[in-house]
């Protein structure tokens, strides 16, 4: 090994400076800001190239991380931004919401060495929003056009990944979404002190630039029908994400003040996108604000209702925190920002104020049983009933996907749980059981990570690439 190799000792952990909590409370801007060259070359040259990159194998979309942590130290910027985006089309997206602590910076070596990992997802982000600021563009000089022709129904991650994909393939992506933005929830559902809103509108005219086309505030099924998709394209893919909250079947869950995680998120983006203050309803000031959930939506809740003005923020969860599907990072800002977290207490029924409004909710303590299946199951504990005051509930127990209508009339199979089935027997991957219609995401998956939305867009991508190629092939043998 070379002096290099051994940087990381003489180099801590560094990422970069976040703004103060007193400051950042005050707004939705992103609270972290970015490396300078110097600090990023510095922070990259701490990677060991180990050998069996586990940061790699660990990432959903493979990203060859050593590789343009190398280009990255060597001052190669527009190569590592080259690179980065043979196995991520959003890296920058990632850079900011992929939660790395469970992914590839929870599998670095230097973590398991406790040396603290390269801090990976920052120079990932900083790599891409330099390199687009310095003119650096995706390089289609050598793709020829296929005159193939895909539509793609959503413009969330899912759908943007495989637009990426099939115009590196030289066919036209046409991208259908029924919101004003691109982004799906990248756009409504994140808010901006994550992912500031302009990061997706530089995305959008990369993509343009690529020949990307946006048909914005169609939905299909209403102002188009599918099956027009269908006999104008040569294939479609469908993201259409997962919009559809699970419900807590919660007694008093119909009272006034108490909310659902994604409807609170995405009027509060519009809002601010719009420049209007909060409306009565979801104007928090001077509240006492109860959060169910663990998992990174309630995070986004949390702090939300923090920027809201609320009184105070409590986050209920009926697990440990080691428990908690949030990430360590999200968790930590929470509370740095006020957040009060009560752990191992199940909600079991939302309380009236006597006025039709909610006053408290009623919580009992849980213990964590083993059942075998590697995941400890709450317990709730008899007698240990109490109600936690409440102006307002925010309801974040997650998501499921909600398929349009015109799934059934295709023959487009779902599971029970209204998942889109794809792959399988005899299909391609992220191929549906309709040959010409392909889908990934969430509306696939249920709920889960934007890179693992990203990974089944771009999958589709290949899979659509290769069917309209063997379709090719086969008619010019037939002719």
């Amino acid at each position: 090994m070379s002096a290099k190799d051994f940087q990381f000792l003489e180099t801590p952990r560094q990422t970069p400076r976040t703004v103060p909590v007193a400051v950042r409370v005050l707004g939705y801007g992103e609270i972290s800001g970015d490396f300078a060259t110097p600090e990023a070359s510095a922070q990259s040259g701490r990677c060991i190239d180990c050998g069996n990159p586990y940061c790699e194998h660990a990432c959903p979309v493979h990203n060859y991380i050593p590789n343009w942590l190398k280009l990255v130290q060597d001052g190669r910027l527009f190569e590592a931004a080259t690179l980065m985006h043979e196995t991520n089309p959003l890296p920058e997206i990632c850079g900011r919401v992929c939660p790395q602590d469970r992914l590839c910076e929870g599998a670095c070596t230097l973590e398991q060495g406790d040396f603290g990992a390269v801090t990976i997802g920052s120079v990932e982000r900083w790599v891409t929003d330099e390199a687009i600021r310095q003119g650096w563009r995706p390089d289609l000089s050598r793709v020829r056009d296929t005159g193939a022709r895909v539509a793609i129904v959503g413009a969330g991650p899912a759908g943007l990944a495989c637009a990426d994909r099939l115009r590196r393939a030289g066919i036209a992506a046409d991208v259908f979404d029924r919101q004003h933005e691109i982004g799906g929830l990248l756009t409504f559902g994140i808010p901006p002190f994550k992912l500031d809103k302009t990061v997706v509108r530089t995305r959008r005219m990369v993509l343009e630039g690529m020949g990307v086309q946006f048909h914005l505030g169609i939905e299909i099924g209403r102002d188009i029908r599918f099956d027009d998709l269908l006999a104008d394209y040569d294939a479609v893919f469908v993201g259409t994400g997962a919009y559809t909250y699970v419900d807590g079947r919660l007694e008093g869950r119909e009272l006034r003040g108490v909310h659902d995680a994604l409807p609170f998120l995405v009027a509060n983006t519009e809002r601010l996108l719009r420049e209007e203050p909060p409306s009565p309803e979801y104007d928090l000031a001077g509240k006492h604000v109860v959060v169910l959930g663990g998992g990174d939506t309630g995070m986004d809740c949390n702090r939300t209702a923090i920027r809201l003005g609320a009184a105070s923020v409590t986050c209920v969860y009926r697990r440990d925190e080691p428990s908690m599907p949030g990430s360590r990072r999200e968790v930590g800002y929470s509370r740095e920002e006020g957040v009060r977290f009560l752990f191992q207490r199940q909600p079991v029924a939302l309380v009236d104020d006597g006025s039709g409004h909610v006053g408290a909710v009623r919580i009992v303590e849980t213990q964590l049983v083993e059942d075998g299946d590697g995941r400890p199951h709450p317990q709730n504990v008899a007698g240990s009933e109490a109600d936690l005051r409440a102006d307002v509930v925010i309801q974040a127990f997650g998501f499921q996907p909600s398929p349009p209508d015109w799934c059934d009339a295709f023959g487009i199979e779902r599971d029970r749980h209204g998942r889109i089935l794809t792959g399988g027997e005899g299909r391609l991957p992220q191929q549906t059981s309709h040959p010409l219609v392909f889908a990934g995401g969430d509306n696939v998956r249920g709920a889960d990570l934007v890179v693992r939305a990203v990974y089944d867009g771009r999958e589709a991508a290949a899979s659509i690439a290769r069917m309209l190629a063997a379709e090719k092939s086969n008619n010019a043998v037939a002719a």
